[in-house]
């Protein structure tokens, strides 16, 4: 079975649309293949809550996240609150989930790892 380590491996690839959002079987099986704590909404978009024990923890993961997002060009929406991070992730092109979607969390979760 394919971990959370094989999807980080990966690199995200930019959506030019022209492709269906993942649903179904493929979508639970990348799904599987995360960390904790990630919860797929609506077939739509991946959602994760982390905690911290402040807020400059929780603004230092967000930049972390910010950086990887940059490097992979591929940008989650985060809301940042004291000691509390939120991440939602899917691909705007098409308004649903890619495989992406789905590397992107798993780089996300390799910080919370560490």
């Amino acid at each position: 079975m394919k971990s959370n380590r094989d999807l980080a491996q990966k690199k995200c690839i930019p959506c030019r649309g022209g492709v269906r959002p993942l649903q179904g079987l493929p979508l639970l099986e990348l799904h599987r293949q995360l960390g904790k704590g990630w919860h797929v909404i609506k077939e739509h978009h991946l959602q994760k809550e982390v905690l911290f024990k402040n807020f400059r923890d929780a603004l230092a993961f967000v930049n972390a996240v910010g950086a990887i997002a940059e490097a992979e060009d591929h940008h989650p929406d985060i809301t940042i609150a004291y000691g509390r991070v939120n991440i939602e992730i899917w691909t705007h092109k098409i308004d649903g989930l890619t495989e992406s979607d789905f590397i992107l969390a798993a780089k996300i979760d390799n910080l919370t790892a560490a």
